[in-house]
């Protein structure tokens, strides 16, 4: 898969285009605190072939340099920094937890910069347990396992729990303690009223880390948002339900976009 050196480091990122068009997304997917590209695969392979979508390990996670942040802001920026590298003047961002605090800020800063807005899994407002403050400092394999037991919802395969506890493991303790300390910090429930993007709000209707009553919020204060929660999924509600998620994803490109292919 390609890297793009933004801010003087290599970005690691995977792509779909329509046939015969460059790597330039018009879909752009941004995952949560201690995740990856992975987490967003199945939305760029629906999305991707028709609109080009990408999705992006931010700094210092996956395969990217860096260290990550430890603001929302910081991250903010770093978007905008990979948009301009890309050449891209407007785009769809996507953003699931920390990815949609992110992609809030962004729409508050640059609206002009977006054609639409997807929320995942998130709120305006992203105050993390103290519980996940202290495993991610003592122990990172218990910190991976107590995040991916909230991350799914009851119904989800043990294994595939297990799974994802080891991959949240992988991460450096500075890097996911940074964006744990970045979405604490978050906060834009008196602002996200201005936002004046075309929005879609998404949740898993068993969301036990950003429950469906921070989704709801969003849609009451965000003008024109909608809203679909989703039967059966928690926090990672596009892995546990990809079919149902990607029907919603193109509902809302349909409209916003056009049919591109």
């Amino acid at each position: 898969m390609p890297f793009i050196s933004v801010n003087g480091a290599a970005i690691h990122y995977a792509s779909e285009a329509p046939q015969g068009a460059g790597v330039c997304p018009t879909v752009l997917f941004m995952h949560g605190a201690g995740g990856t590209r992975e987490h967003w695969r199945f939305q760029v392979r629906h999305v991707g072939p028709r609109w080009g979508a990408m999705s992006v390990d931010l700094p210092g996670h996956g395969d990217s340099q860096g260290d990550g942040y430890r603001t929302i802001p910081e991250y903010r920026d770093f978007v905008r920094a990979l948009l301009d590298a890309l050449g891209i003047s407007r785009a769809v961002l996507v953003g699931h937890s920390m990815g949609g605090g992110i992609a809030q800020s962004f729409a508050l800063a640059s609206p002009d910069r977006l054609a639409g807005l997807i929320l995942v899994g998130t709120g305006a407002r992203l105050r993390v347990h103290p519980d996940i403050f202290a495993t991610t400092q003592r122990d990172m394999a218990e910190a991976g396992r107590l995040i991916s037991q909230w991350a799914y919802s009851r119904s989800a395969l043990p294994a595939t729990v297990a799974q994802a506890a080891l991959a949240f493991a992988r991460n450096r303790g500075t890097v996911l303690e940074g964006d744990f300390l970045a979405c604490d910090a978050f906060d834009l429930m008196h602002e996200i009223g201005a936002i004046r993007v075309p929005t879609l709000v998404l949740c898993g209707e068993e969301d036990r880390l950003t429950p469906v009553k921070y989704a709801r919020f969003l849609q009451q204060q965000i003008p024109g948002a909608a809203l679909e929660i989703i039967p059966g999924a928690g926090h990672l509600v596009m892995l546990e339900k990809p079919v149902e998620v990607n029907r919603a994803l193109t509902a809302f490109l349909d409209t916003h976009l056009g049919r591109a292919v």
